[in-house]
């Protein structure tokens, strides 16, 4: 009952399906029973409360007991991660054992002749031969007789839109090593009227792979152009809009900034090329793309250090913790990177961000956290803007500018127009915009 496995369940049940979602951890199935979601996902915490009132989503420990009474069974764990160059699935294994032992007791085996297949959907992550190796972990443990089929169906959710996807994909990957077992997959989505692309397994795998790395180079590609653009004095934000004006490329994932976090594009970058290596081939394009990404704050920290002559012994504010608006997540956030950034170089951070502080405060004690943006900026050196929550883009400047021992804002997603920034009398340096009258960062 992750972010995927969570949000799954409830519009599942939200279409009218008898739900059950199973989660080792205790506390966290306590929390649901009583309505309460363990993260933040806006509009999920609403469609829990009405599905659990209509008795259409149930929660348990026993993962055994869900198997048993469930006809399609969702995978939606994260596969084991030992560093980036891993394809290890140990939790997949684990959770298809006890896909296995739950066949036990399950319809298939009291009513042989009438049940359905059992069908297993690995919903999760997974590197490409995961699917394999479920299958494998369910052929070798089911009870004798069981009866079931398999499918791989891949997940295009984003943190802080998770609903609206999941209710309006922009398609749905089924792999399956047999027909119909796909057709009962479609049958399950077919509410959704949405295009459904069925592939084989590991097909169903590689496309999800592919999607996220080739978003993820999309990013760090504007990023470079960024980089170029403060150089030769151009604006990266009008590149971008004159690129993604183009059909061919689109305008989303072309927004300049600190690049790229989350629990998906930076582990999928690292997965993917270690895959190609694995089976002899350099994803060199794929390391240079990773290679951009993580070159973004430590750019910004020295633009800071430099602008600041030292960030020693100074304060500095960060407006934004969670890797982007709409989620308290705080995998791979380059906020959290930035300020354990900022602190090792002796800074001192206060910080605020609209669902992510509590998250932040068990990583990072020693930040001054903060009840708003005014509170955080009050006495501070120098303000960064981390995360682009719409709440920064209509901040009153004045106010701010008046709390600040200097007025220096670093605008690291490029939330704020500049002339009106400078016109308040800030000192303002954004992404990939060249300085009035010249060329150099602005």
């Amino acid at each position: 009952m992750g972010h995927v496995g969570l949000v799954t369940a409830a519009v599942f049940a939200d279409l009218g399906n008898d739900v059950v979602g199973a989660d080792v951890d205790a506390a966290k199935i306590a929390c649901l029973r009583a309505g309460e979601c363990p993260f933040y996902e806006p509009g999920l915490q609403e469609l829990l409360h009405r599905n659990l009132e209509e008795r259409r989503i149930a929660f348990t420990t026993d993962t055994a007991a869900a198997v048993s009474a469930s006809d399609i069974v969702f995978i939606t764990v994260g596969a084991a991660d030992a560093g980036g160059d891993s394809l290890d699935a140990a939790s997949l294994r684990a959770v298809a054992l006890e896909v296995a032992r739950g066949m036990g007791a399950s319809r298939a085996q009291s009513e042989p002749a009438r049940a359905p297949r059992k069908l297993v959907v690995n919903k999760s992550t997974a590197p490409v031969g995961a699917g394999d190796a479920i299958m494998q972990t369910l052929e070798e443990h089911a009870p004798a007789g069981a009866r079931f089929d398999f499918c791989a169906n891949p997940e295009f959710l984003r943190e802080g839109s998770a609903i609206e996807d999941a209710l309006k994909p922009d398609r749905i990957v089924i792999g399956a090593r047999d027909g119909d077992a796909a057709a009962r997959l479609a049958e399950l989505y077919a509410p959704l009227d949405r295009p459904i692309i069925i592939t084989d397994v590991a097909t169903a795998e590689l496309i999800k792979y592919a999607s996220n790395c080739f978003l993820a180079t999309k990013i760090s590609f504007i990023n470079a152009i960024a980089d170029m653009c403060e150089l030769v004095g151009a604006d990266a934000g009008a590149v971008a809009q004159g690129m993604g004006a183009d059909h061919r490329i689109g305008h989303e994932f072309l927004q300049p900034g600190l690049g790229y976090g989350g629990s998906c594009f930076p582990k999928d970058v690292e997965t993917l090329i270690a895959i190609a290596a694995a089976r002899g081939c350099d994803f060199a394009l794929l390391r240079a793309a990773r290679e951009v990404n993580h070159s973004r704050v430590g750019r910004l920290v020295a633009r800071m250090t430099e602008a600041l002559a030292g960030v020693r012994g100074k304060t500095i504010g960060v407006l934004g913790l969670a890797f982007k608006p709409n989620t308290d997540d705080l995998r791979e956030a380059k906020a959290v990177e930035l300020i354990r950034a900022l602190l090792a170089a002796g800074a001192t951070v206060r910080a605020y961000d609209p669902e992510a502080m509590a998250r932040c405060a068990a990583l990072l004690p020693e930040v001054q956290y903060c009840e708003n943006a005014y509170e955080t900026a009050c006495g501070c050196r120098a303000l960064v803007v981390a995360t682009e929550w719409n709440e920064f883009k209509s901040l009153n400047l004045a106010r701010v500018r008046d709390v600040m021992a200097e007025a220096v804002i670093f605008d690291a997603r490029n939330i704020f127009p500049p002339e009106k920034v400078r016109a308040l009398g800030f000192r303002y340096y954004s992404v990939g915009r060249a300085q009035r009258g010249g060329t150099g960062p602005a």
